[in-house]
Formats: structure tokens, C-alpha cells, sequence
């Protein structure tokens, strides 16, 4: 996983005849609106909170059923996949999921304009994906063609009260494939922490409960947003405040499978 991918501030959500001509608003320098956070993370208003060990965590080991060590390197083979867009495959998943977010507009190529409109930093998706591999595309994909609704929804900001600055949707996405890894230390041999041995339980159960988890975690993600009334300089704190619920949720003594946690329930397809 790339730590050290480019910069992003912000998006301006823009009036109904703005948004449709894909006008938006990005930074890629440190100007005065812009917040300094690690680099570490996705972009420079992005630091990474969520993926602060704690030191219990270190101390802890748990071993793994046979079932669990497969399905875990199977998802560790995916994790290690870097976007690489000379791939006949990955340029394909790419346009994929351009039709999935927008059916009936003709995608211009691999490079233009039409992306800033989904929410990337640039022309070129490839650029912004070095933080969270091709898995965080291959996340985007899934949810687009699972939960097209919900999908749908965040994309075009269409529900609750927003604000005037929102989170981009597309770098938002990646950032929260990048957490979801470390808050589940997916790239260790075996997981040092309950919530990580929890979720592999539930990994065994089914091959798509990552997949499954990051649409569940868009959505909550989003609803935190709206509930904390948030804008683009909260995205820090709405990040912590989803990985807490996540947490909370994955703990509860009655989830056996990934589609009994209670905010699996914000998915609509």
C-alpha cells in the first residue's frame, strides 16, 4: 500500500446545471483552505487516524483455522495488487465503473475530464488508486453493481442536508478501503486484534464479507456525516466516528454473518 499518494482538499458540492457540466473544485497544493494532515494517508486533508495501532493490540495473537488462513491470504493476495493502468484487466474494471456510475454517458477515455465529476482528484483515476490498490476499485465496482441505490445516492449527494464543501466521492472511497485494511490488519500473518479475528470468522463465512463491509462502511460513513452536520474539515473526525461504530457493531455477541450488523441495513440496492 502506497503511503505516500498525492493531495486532496475538497469538493464544492455546485448547483444542478454546474454539477452536470462536472464543474468542481480540487487543490492540489497547500493553499490557505487547505488542512495539513500526515501523509500517511490518501491527501493532505486526509491524515490517517484510523489506522493508529493501539499498543494492546501488539500483544495479542490469534491462530487461525485452516478455512481462515485461506480465505485471509486470498484477500491479502488482493490487497497487494497495485492499480497498474497498462492492464487490459484493471483499465476494463475502470470503465466499469464508469458505466455503473453513469449509465447512458459515454465515457470519453481512460483520461478526461468526466472523472473530477465522480469525485477524483484529476483527469486520471489511475493516480489516485496508489493509496488503496486496485481492491479499492474492485470495492467501488461491487457496491456500484450490488447497491446501485445507495450507490447512487452518495454519489450524487442526494440525501440529508449538505454541506456547501463536501468529501469527494471517489478519494473518500478509497480512503476508506485503505482503513477498513488497517482497522481489520489484514496484511499480518494473523490478526493481533479482536476485531480483526472477529472479522475473519466472518471472512470464512463468506468470500465477499470485505466487500460487503465497505459498502456497509460508505453508507454509515455518510450517515455520520449527515448527523454531525460535517464539511470537508470534519472528515478526520466523521472517519474516527465511523471506525467506532464499525467496531462496536463487529463486537455485538449475535453478528454470525457480515449482513447481521445493524448498519447493514442503511444499504438499499
Amino acid at each position: 500500500m502506497d503511503a505516500n499518494a498525492g493531495s486532496f482538499v475538497a469538493v464544492r458540492r455546485l448547483a444542478g446545471s454546474e454539477r452536470a457540466a462536472g464543474a468542481a473544485a480540487f487543490h492540489h497544493s497547500s493553499s490557505a483552505e487547505g488542512l495539513t494532515g500526515s501523509t500517511a494517508w490518501i491527501g493532505k486533508g486526509l491524515s490517517c487516524v484510523c489506522a493508529q495501532r493501539r499498543d494492546s493490540d501488539a500483544r495479542l495473537s490469534f491462530d487461525l483455522t485452516p478455512i481462515q488462513e485461506e480465505c485471509l491470504q486470498r484477500l491479502q493476495n488482493r490487497i497487494e495488487i497495485q492499480y497498474d493502468s497498462s492492464n487490459r484487466d484493471h483499465q476494463e474494471a475502470l470503465k466499469a465503473l464508469w458505466r455503473a456510475s453513469f449509465p447512458g454517458n459515454e465515457l470519453q477515455g481512460l483520461i478526461s475530464e468526466q472523472w473530477k465529476e465522480m469525485g477524483w482528484q484529476g483527469k486520471d483515476p489511475s493516480t489516485d488508486f496508489r493509496g488503496g490498490g486496485f481492491i479499492s476499485l474492485e470495492n467501488l465496482v461491487y457496491f456500484a453493481k450490488n447497491y446501485p441505490k445507495s450507490f447512487q445516492e452518495l454519489l450524487w449527494k442526494q440525501n440529508g442536508d449538505r454541506a456547501i464543501w463536501e468529501y469527494p466521492f471517489a478519494v473518500a472511497g478509497v480512503n476508506i478501503t485503505f482503513m477498513l485494511i488497517q482497522m481489520l490488519d489484514l496484511q499480518s500473518v494473523k490478526p493481533r486484534s479482536f476485531i480483526g479475528a472477529v472479522f475473519l470468522k466472518l471472512l470464512s463465512e463468506s468470500e465477499q464479507a470485505f466487500d460487503i463491509l465497505y459498502c456497509i462502511t460508505f453508507k454509515l460513513m455518510d450517515q455520520q456525516w449527515l448527523d454531525m452536520h460535517a464539511t470537508y474539515m470534519d472528515f478526520n473526525t466523521v472517519m474516527k466516528s465511523t471506525r467506532r461504530q464499525l467496531e462496536r457493531e463487529l463486537l455485538l455477541e449475535d453478528i454470525q454473518q457480515i449482513e447481521d450488523m445493524p448498519s447493514y441495513k442503511l444499504l438499499a440496492r
